[in-house]
């Protein structure tokens, strides 16, 4: 089976900062860093950490090639990564020294791919195959609605949160991911309970607290592990990348929680998103170090 994610690319710029900044208040950075990221391109590359088939659909600038083989060294197919004349993404991130972030992000490239593009990436895919989405980049209904047409599974993360275009993507949608506040704010809008969403499965995650999930009448919930986070940057990207890749592997819902917390508790104890993200090996022996067996 193979992950096709839609998905932004950003060239993430990081400060490290005394307090994330008050409205009119002027910081001094004690640090700095530059590094890929983007909802999608850290849920790829998560997934591809975790040993999935990884396709990347995106969109860069003229100075966005060191992205395209950022990606590519993670084992990622980067051949539907197109190349516009508009500059690539970019995130500005302040952390402070708690690891909370504030984050404002230029979309550019992300949201101007064409549909003739999308359509073709999707013609490899199979039935079967997970088309993952997230609210970074434009064309999400319309390749949800391709996706469906083909019988792919697709994985809905409502980030940035939205209520009207979320309304648009579930008719389409098999697994839907927000965490708690996205969840009540869907909820409220739908005037429904968050346990009534009208969408085959769901998985909230709750940062330090962990993740439920829900499908019919079943819930599954699993804590996250303790761990002292230097940075969160990325971490419920890096949870929804390898739990899909759990899945992917033939993992339970429940085997593919765990696996995907593991995963988000090592990636927030460095600085940094995509650059943060684990390898396979080391969330194996986090695992077998928390957990034993």
């Amino acid at each position: 089976m193979a992950i096709y994610n839609l998905g932004s690319i950003n060239a993430d710029y990081f400060y490290q900062v005394p307090h994330l900044p008050k409205p009119g208040e002027t910081l001094a950075a004690t640090d700095y860093a530059f590094g890929l990221g983007g909802k999608g391109a850290n849920q790829s590359i998560a997934a591809a950490c975790g040993g999935a088939k990884v396709v990347h659909i995106g969109a860069i600038g003229p100075d966005g090639g060191w992205a395209v083989e950022k990606l590519a060294g993670y084992g990622i197919d980067v051949s539907h990564i197109a190349a516009l004349d508009i500059p690539t993404g970019h995130a500005i991130i302040n952390v402070d020294e708690e690891g909370e972030n504030a984050i404002v992000i230029y979309s550019s490239a992300n949201i101007a791919q064409s549909e003739d593009s999308l359509r073709e990436a999707l013609n490899g895919a199979n039935e079967g195959d997970v088309c993952l989405l997230q609210n970074e980049t434009n064309l999400v209904v319309f390749a949800a609605e391709l996706a469906q047409e083909k019988n792919m599974r697709v994985v809905y993360s409502a980030a940035p949160f939205d209520a009207a275009h979320a309304q648009e993507v579930l008719p389409c949608t098999n697994l839907l991911v927000v965490n708690e506040v996205e969840a009540k704010q869907l909820s409220d809008a739908l005037g429904v309970s968050p346990t009534h969403l009208p969408v085959p499965e769901v998985l909230i995650t709750r940062g330090s607290s962990g993740a439920v999930y829900r499908s019919g009448g079943q819930e599954i919930e699993v804590p996250a592990f303790k761990v002292d986070p230097v940075d969160t940057t990325g971490a419920g990207d890096t949870y929804l990348g390898f739990f899909v890749a759990g899945l992917d592997a033939g993992m339970d819902v429940k085997g593919a929680m765990t696996f995907a917390s593991a995963g988000s508790a090592l990636q927030v104890t460095k600085p940094g998103t995509a650059d943060a993200i684990p390898g396979l090996g080391e969330v194996k022996a986090f695992l077998e170090e928390r957990l034993g067996g």
